[in-house]
């Protein structure tokens, strides 16, 4: 059969809707369709009517018809099953059969007409198939939306911390009486190149001043030549700050006032919640005049089926001395180091003092160390893919329901037992708008419906309390909405086993009283 054209049109011949399937000129279509009416014969019933050139097959619907115009040498009995497919077909996208309700569906239907017949020939579809089609239910699309909110609600973050930093910088500014943006922008000349392990190096490695033997102790306040009147304009962008928070606020975001003690330190949610959280341990330590600081960063990256995609330790000794006389002193380690830990010291530190008797100290006895300043001294590192590495092994096992949703088992597990974990937090993605049932839980949990995570806190994870389960199911989900899961956690406890045992001045090799701090924090870890 060759079908020309399918049209619903009233008793009275008006046409509500047509679609053509074969190259014809539309006053050629408009009149096979106004010629329709005058074929009518009152008082008989008739499935079909023919002309000298084309045949008209139609079906009453109520207050309507259906009509099909096809060529005359077209299979009738085809084309009487292709008219009833049709027929069920409005229905189905059509409330009602009124006239009103074809035309505000009319681009369903003219979908749904698209399926049935391809260039005049009907394709091999039943009304499932149909509906199918036109719904257009697409996996990759849901996926592709849900990336697409995703990367719209990371911008929206970015622009409320980007506020959040310019009305920080203008407080600072004003509270100051003087621009001072660009001392935020950078900081003294480190110590340590940030190229001496890569670019995982310890970040306040970069901001460690370096030893310079023949100079003087570096008093902690320098004076600062007056700048030009131009110069102080740079605090003049307080009107392009405040216009750009007006403008997120117009948009309905919601920016706190931030006063001067609260903007120190706005940055992003996980930075700056670790930084949060090496704050209160180092809130703690009592510090002397000679002052030890041992810094692990661990970046992990686990596979959700076990394996080690990434481990990487970075580590760094600093030291602090706020006593002139305790300037020329040296620093006594113990290394029990049994993973073959690479170690670098500073430039300035002799090396072979070290090697021997385990010992920091300058290569010139008789220069001191800088005054009131942290001194990065060692560096360590260690890259592994062997598990035993791993501190917390995390284990998230989602499973299908049988109801279109899954049922997640999470657990955790100390492997370093040498270690106390604090305020552990496992973060686990959730499907948007969907809201999690949870079971069974170990310490405490909340769900953020607005970045559509479920968050699982522990406070402490220790070799007395080394393992912890969450049970929770979700509706609407596959097994791949509940990844990457990321971890953060902190602890007193360092990581390599690398400590300080005495402090002794050069000359004397007397003991020096001296106070140090140890914490390990993660930069990343998660499981993917």
């Amino acid at each position: 059969m060759v079908l020309i054209a399918a049209a619903v049109c009233t008793k009275n011949g008006k046409v509500i809707l047509s679609r053509q399937f074969v190259e014809m000129t539309k006053a050629r279509i408009e009149g096979l369709l106004a010629a329709f009416p005058k074929l009518m014969t009152a008082g008989k019933q008739h499935t079909y009517v023919e002309t000298d050139s084309v045949r008209y097959v139609y079906q009453p619907m109520e207050k309507l018809y259906m009509l099909l115009i096809t060529t005359k040498a077209s299979n009738i009995l085809e084309d009487l099953e292709t008219l009833r497919l049709f027929s069920k077909v409005i229905p189905e996208y059509s409330h009602s059969l009124e006239e009103k309700e074809i035309v505000d569906n009319a681009f369903k239907l003219i979908f749904a007409f698209d399926e049935i017949v391809a260039l005049g020939y009907r394709e091999s579809v039943n009304l499932a198939q149909i509906k199918t089609f036109v719904e257009m239910d697409s996996h990759e699309e849901k996926v592709y939306q849900a990336v697409r909110q995703t990367q719209e609600r990371e911008a929206r973050q970015k622009m409320r911390e980007k506020a959040k930093e310019l009305q920080r910088q203008r407080m600072e500014a004003n509270k100051r009486g003087g621009p001072s943006m660009s001392s935020s922008m950078g900081g003294r000349s480190g110590g340590f190149s940030s190229d001496s392990f890569g670019s995982s190096g310890i970040s306040s490695a970069a901001g460690a001043p370096s030893i310079e033997l023949d100079s003087k102790p570096v008093p902690s306040k320098t004076a600062q030549k007056p700048g030009s009147r131009n110069a102080l304009k740079l605090g003049g962008k307080s009107k392009d700050v405040d216009s750009f928070v007006d403008q997120l606020k117009s948009e309905g975001e919601k920016i706190a006032n931030l006063t001067p003690a609260a903007a120190v330190g706005a940055g992003g949610t996980g930075s700056s919640a670790s930084a949060a959280a090496k704050a209160k341990i180092s809130a703690d330590i009592h510090t002397e005049s000679v002052h030890l600081k041992m810094e692990d960063k661990l970046t992990v990256r686990l596979g959700r089926d076990g394996g080690v995609q990434q481990f990487e330790l970075a580590g760094l000794l600093t030291l602090r001395i706020s006593d002139e006389n305790l300037g020329r002193i040296k620093v006594k380690l113990a290394n029990n180091d049994t993973q073959g830990i690479q170690l670098q010291t500073h430039p300035n530190v002799d090396k072979e003092l070290f090697k021997t008797r385990a010992m920091i100290g300058l290569k010139n006895p008789a220069k001191p160390f800088p005054l009131n300043t942290d001194v990065g001294v060692l560096k360590w590192r260690f890259i592994s893919q062997d598990e035993s590495a791993i501190p917390l092994t995390i284990n998230c096992w989602p499973s299908d329901n049988g109801e279109g949703g899954c049922d997640v088992n999470i657990e955790y597990e100390l492997e370093a037992q040498h270690l106390e974990l604090q305020d552990v937090s496992i973060v686990i993605p959730l499907p948007l708008n969907v809201q999690p049932s949870v079971a069974e839980f170990d310490g405490t949990y909340n769900y953020d419906s607005r970045k559509h995570v479920l968050q699982w806190n522990i406070p402490i994870i220790d070799a007395n309390n080394k393992s912890g389960s969450m049970e929770f199911s979700c509706s609407a989900s596959i097994p791949a909405d509940f990844f990457p899961l990321q971890v953060s956690f902190v602890s007193k406890t360092p990581y390599a086993a690398i400590r300080a045992l005495d402090v002794v001045q050069v000359d004397t090799d007397a003991s020096v009283k001296f106070s140090s701090e140890t914490i390990l924090f993660v930069e990343k870890y998660e499981i993917v």
